[in-house]
Order: C-alpha cells, then sequence, then structure tokens
C-alpha cells in the first residue's frame, strides 16, 4: 500500500509516519508538506533514508501539483494532516487559516477524487464543537452541531464540511477523526507543553492566561497514531470518530507538571491576559471509537507527560534552534 500523508514535517504527522512504518514495513509513505515554520525535516531524520519513504515538497492547495503527484505516485490512502493549527497566529493571519484548511483540503480532495484513491482520511479537532462549561456534564459526540469560536476552529469546522461533501457528492471514501489535544516529542516549542519546558529549561516565565483553570483533553500522539490506524483500516466510510483519553488538564495542572518534573520552582509562572475567544473545555465522548474499533489510549497521563519532558531535556539540539521561530507574543501580563 502507497500512503500519501500531508503535513508529514509537523508534530502529529512525523510522529505517524515514524509510526506506519514501524509497524507496516512493506508499505511506501509520501510526504507533502510546504514546510511552513511548523514543518520541520529534522523531526524524521532516523527514517529519511528509508527506501520506502519519499518526501515531497509541495503545497496541498496546489491542484494541478496535487493531480500529478497522485498519478505519478499511485496513491492508495491520504492522511490529511498539514493544516495551521495557532489559536493565537489565528488572530493575527486568519486569512492563511482559510486558505490552507479550507481551501487546500478542497484541493486536495479533488485531486484524490480523480485518481479514485481507496481511502482519504482527514484529521481534525475537537475544537470545531465550540466549547463546553468548566462544570458541564456531557461530552462532544461526532454528530454534535459545530460551533466554533476562533478563526482557527472554524477553518477546521469548515474543511470538514468539504471532505463530507465530496463523499456525499462524489462517493469519495472519506473517513474523518477529532482529535484531542495532542502531547509528545518532536511538538513545535510554540505549543503549550513544549513551551513550557524548553522555558523552564532556560529559567524563563511561563505563560499562563488569566483563566488557567480551563481545562483541555489529553492525549499521547502514539496513541493518537494507533487509533488513526484503526480508522484507516476497520472505520466506516462517510463517519466521523472521535479520539480522546477522557484525561483533563488545565493549564495551572500542565504548568505544575513540568516545573515538577525539572524541579524548578513555581515562582516561574506568570499570569497573562486572555486571547480573544479563550474556549473553556474540551471533551471528546469515544464511544463509538472504542465500541467500534475496540480502540482505548494506553499511555497515561503521569507517564506520559514525564517522557516527554524528558525528551525534550535530551533534544535541545532539536528545540533550540526552533526557538522564536512562528511565535506570536499577543498577551500582556496582568
Amino acid at each position: 500500500m502507497k500512503l500519501l500523508i500531508t503535513g508529514g514535517a509537523g508534530f502529529i504527522g512525523s510522529n505517524f509516519i515514524r509510526y506506519w512504518l514501524a509497524n507496516y514495513p512493506d508499505d511506501q509513505i509520501v510526504n507533502l508538506d510546504i514546510l511552513t515554520y511548523a514543518g520541520n525535516l529534522d523531526n524524521l531524520k532516523d527514517i529519511e533514508n528509508n527506501p520506502n519513504y519519499k518526501f515531497v515538497k509541495a503545497d496541498i492547495g496546489d491542484l494541478e501539483r496535487n493531480k500529478k503527484l497522485f498519478n505519478d505516485e499511485k496513491i492508495n490512502v491520504v492522511v490529511n494532516f498539514a493544516a495551521e493549527s495557532h489559536n493565537g497566529r489565528a488572530m493575527v493571519e486568519p486569512d492563511i487559516f482559510v486558505k490552507t484548511n479550507v481551501l487546500g483540503t478542497q484541493m486536495l480532495l479533488e485531486a484524490a477524487k480523480d485518481a479514485g484513491v481507496d481511502r482519504f482520511h482527514h484529521i481534525s479537532t475537537c475544537e470545531v464543537f465550540g466549547d463546553l462549561a468548566l462544570e458541564e456534564k456531557r461530552s462532544f459526540k461526532e454528530e454534535d452541531p459545530y460551533m466554533p469560536k476562533t478563526p482557527y476552529n472554524a477553518s477546521k469546522a469548515g474543511a470538514n464540511h468539504e471532505v463530507m461533501a465530496y463523499y456525499h457528492t462524489f462517493k469519495l471514501p472519506i473517513t474523518i477523526s477529532h482529535c484531542a489535544n495532542n502531547y509528545g516529542p518532536y511538538q513545535f516549542p510554540e505549543k503549550v507543553i513544549p513551551r513550557f519546558v524548553t522555558n523552564a529549561l532556560q529559567d524563563q516565565e511561563l505563560p499562563l492566561f488569566k483563566s488557567s483553570q480551563n481545562r483541555r483533553e489529553w492525549l499521547h500522539t502514539l496513541d493518537h497514531c494507533k487509533a488513526i490506524d484503526l480508522i484507516i483500516k476497520k472505520g466506516k466510510v462517510g463517519e466521523a470518530y472521535n479520539i480522546g483519553s477522557g484525561v483533563e488538564k488545565s493549564v495551572e495542572e500542565i504548568a505544575a507538571a513540568v516545573l515538577r518534573r525539572l524541579n524548578k520552582p513555581e515562582t516561574l509562572k506568570v499570569y497573562v491576559e486572555d486571547r480573544p475567544g479563550h474556549d473553556r473545555r474540551y471533551l471528546l465522548d469515544t464511544t463509538k471509537i472504542r465500541a467500534e474499533l475496540g480502540w482505548q489510549p494506553e499511555i497515561e497521563f503521569e507517564a506520559g507527560i514525564d517522557q516527554v519532558v524528558d525528551w525534550y531535556v535530551k533534544n535541545e539540539s532539536w528545540w533550540r534552534p526552533l526557538l522564536g521561530k512562528g511565535f506570536v507574543e499577543n498577551y500582556k501580563k496582568i
């Protein structure tokens, strides 16, 4: 089987490529990535010489380039990770999010339709559903309406609609997954966990939003990769699946876990103004993927976060050159 992985030089995409080649060594992977600031080929240095791996630098929004790639490579399965994904950046450049996440996805769908692929799997986010009150006694189900609150959330919801439209209109065999917040190795330092770790290692402040009790559901990226694998192999065409751990942690708790592991003082925490549209809480109902596909997360959060902190400690040569790239400092201390 030959897979096209878009955005494969990013955090989750690169982990998925490594996972797939380790578990299916006879399959071939083409990694399509335009290498924005968050795309980093150093994420894949350990497999760059694998004969079953190929990198192509291109934009998913280039329809003719997409068509040629599908034709030349005889792609069977597409896994679309490619996306702009930082809420802070979306406040400053919302047009880029629409261009990549909505229009780019549509151009990829069109090429996949013409090529007659066996499966087009689209990676989405829990954030398309909006947010929950902190004490609300429910979680998001796959069939819940989309109620995005930020330009990033809205662009991902728009992409989901395009993917589903290609299923209903053109019978393209698609699946969608909505995932909780991921953590793991190779995550770009602008994101909260690597930001906290790299700041703490340099004895710099950890910026916490004023509403630092807002909660997120956290999933190790390896558990995410295993869920995508099952959806590709066993998921029902035309269906969406939620992927979550059920483990909720506030930013306050994340900061405490990082500081504890690094034996750093709590005084490194500093509170800053909330960003506009700061969602309170996300939580996914994963009954469907557990019941239909037999998936469940395997990595406990406490062990996983310690493992990830240790990875950043050991891999300063990876993250040090990335500091300052792509960061959007649009907050004020309070």
